[in-house]
């Protein structure tokens, strides 16, 4: 009975590990570029390519390219069928060429403008359900020719990529979805109060742009701008005669609308994917020195994504018109926030809204 080889069984290992870390990520674009470079590494080539194909004009262009002059391969688009990866994309079928230089589909396009020089390459069709998505090719084989075992491995690989693939853009379209539900459900807060008409989208705008200059996480981003989209979702259970009230609120009234913070906590809690972002509802309204509420929570004993939140939407209320004052110039917000910095609000915040601004070019 005959076996493996060692070589053969140490590819075979490294196209299950490097599969099992492309399939490991969500994101296409992290997809693509880990797709490359295994398959650079599986077959062990100079350079890699990775062709998507553009449904709307058939064409196929260079989303992701490694090795040499990378970058710039990447402006290249090729019609169907130019190219060796035309070629395949359009007869949805595999190839070696161990000599480019002799095949008449080689395309010297891509090498004139990069500076590359293609010898022999493997191109695999990417395919999902069915319905081709893109090409891969690994391209020149640094020690010998490509054989049918190289093809194997990559066609293997390229199974694996479509698979990614298509899991991430599911994944993108619910998340899109969720996203798109989640600014619904604000919107119904807006609609409510006709007084405060696009305050959910500038204060996640101008909280995203503290969390960038505060160097957050993607996922503290991610936390912070669902939690600034839905920081006023507990006012749905506020009544209109205190909510749409056209003068200022009273002790009592206050005591009543200061209740949307745990209102908002309330309903998020039932919503077990997005409990990270609780914290940043529930507490938004808390003041570095203590004096806020819910809770009366003190400096960092707040959450990062409330303390952000709180010095975005308190500047996008002073700067918005109300039945009962006029809104606050720009720069008579920035001065109002330096007094409040280091009670109302975290300094270091208050910085970094500021350096944020300079950013966007809004005056300080």
């Amino acid at each position: 009975m005959a076996t493996d080889s060692p070589e053969k069984i140490k590819q075979l290992n490294t196209l299950i590990e490097l599969s099992a870390l492309i399939n490991s990520s969500m994101d296409i674009a992290e997809i693509r570029k880990r797709a490359i470079e295994a398959a650079t590494k599986l077959v062990n080539t100079e350079a890699g390519s990775l062709l998507f194909l553009d449904e709307e004009t058939g064409d196929l262009y260079f989303d992701v390219a490694i090795g040499e002059k990378g970058e710039k391969v990447k402006t290249i688009r090729l019609k169907k069928g130019q190219g060796i990866a035309g070629w395949v994309a359009e007869h949805d079928e595999p190839v070696i060429i161990n000599n480019v230089e002799l095949d008449p589909r080689f395309f010297k396009g891509a090498d004139e403008k990069s500076g590359f020089t293609t010898k022999n390459m493997i191109c695999v069709p990417i395919k999902t359900k069915d319905k081709l998505v893109g090409v891969l090719q690994a391209i020149n084989k640094k020690n010998g020719v490509f054989n049918t075992d190289d093809l194997d491995l990559l066609t293997g690989l390229s199974n694996q990529v479509a698979i990614a693939i298509e899991n991430a853009r599911l994944y993108d379209e619910l998340r899109e979805t969720f996203y798109a539900t989640i600014h619904a459900l604000a919107e119904t807060i807006e609609k409510r109060d006709p007084y405060t008409g696009g305050h959910t989208k500038r204060v996640m705008n101008y909280s995203l742009a503290i969390g960038r200059i505060m160097g957050l996480s993607k996922k503290e981003m991610i936390n912070l701008k669902l939690a600034a989209i839905l920081h006023d979702i507990g006012k749905i259970g506020i009544r209109d005669n205190v909510l749409l009230k056209n003068d200022r609120l009273d002790y009592d009234e206050f005591k009543i609308i200061a209740m949307h913070t745990v209102y908002g906590a309330e309903i998020l809690n039932h919503i077990r994917q997005i409990k990270d972002i609780v914290p940043g509802v529930k507490y938004h309204h808390e003041k570095y020195d203590g004096s806020g509420y819910p809770d009366g929570l003190q400096g960092n004993d707040i959450p990062v994504i409330a303390r952000i939140i709180a010095v975005a939407d308190t500047f996008d209320a002073m700067t918005t018109d109300r039945p009962y004052r006029k809104g606050l110039s720009f720069d008579e917000a920035f001065e109002e926030l330096k007094k409040m910095a280091g009670t109302q609000f975290d300094p270091n915040v208050v910085n970094a809204f500021f350096r944020a601004c300079e950013e966007m070019e809004i005056t300080v």
